[in-house]
């Protein structure tokens, strides 16, 4: 993995994907700046079973991004939730609080027109380094 250093933050590509235009995670200060994620597998392709599938792979996703650059889940202090609908909240925020035993980030969620891939969540972080 390749990263960049650049007036006091560190821009880190993301793993194992080339060529995209826009870092995995840049750390700035204490806090570590995740870029979104969505429900895709190691294929890269989006799993199956709609948005609680997808939910739960956005966050374990996330999980292993924040795990490569030395946080966790539970040093999250922000969160914010993009909806492709937001008639499916309930469904998203059944498997979202799953994966959190110790504490619950302040939490933006809103709709959009589109996110990549057809992906019916996208969900990205700030946390405590």
């Amino acid at each position: 993995m390749t990263t960049s250093h650049r007036e006091n933050a560190v821009y880190h590509e993301f793993a194992g994907i080339l060529d995209v235009p826009f870092s995995e995670a840049v750390e700035a200060g204490p806090f570590l700046f995740l870029a979104g994620q969505i429900g895709t597998g190691a294929d890269g392709k989006l799993v199956s079973g709609g948005i609680a599938a997808e939910t739960r792979q956005a966050m374990s996703n996330m999980r292993d991004v924040l795990e490569r650059h030395g946080a966790s889940l539970d040093r999250i202090v922000k969160i914010t939730v993009m909806m492709a609908d937001m008639a499916e909240w309930a469904r998203m925020n059944a498997e979202y609080v799953t994966f959190f035993d110790n504490h619950l980030p302040a939490r933006s969620a809103f709709g959009s027109s589109g996110l990549a891939l057809g992906a019916r969540v996208e969900i990205e972080c700030i946390a405590l380094r």
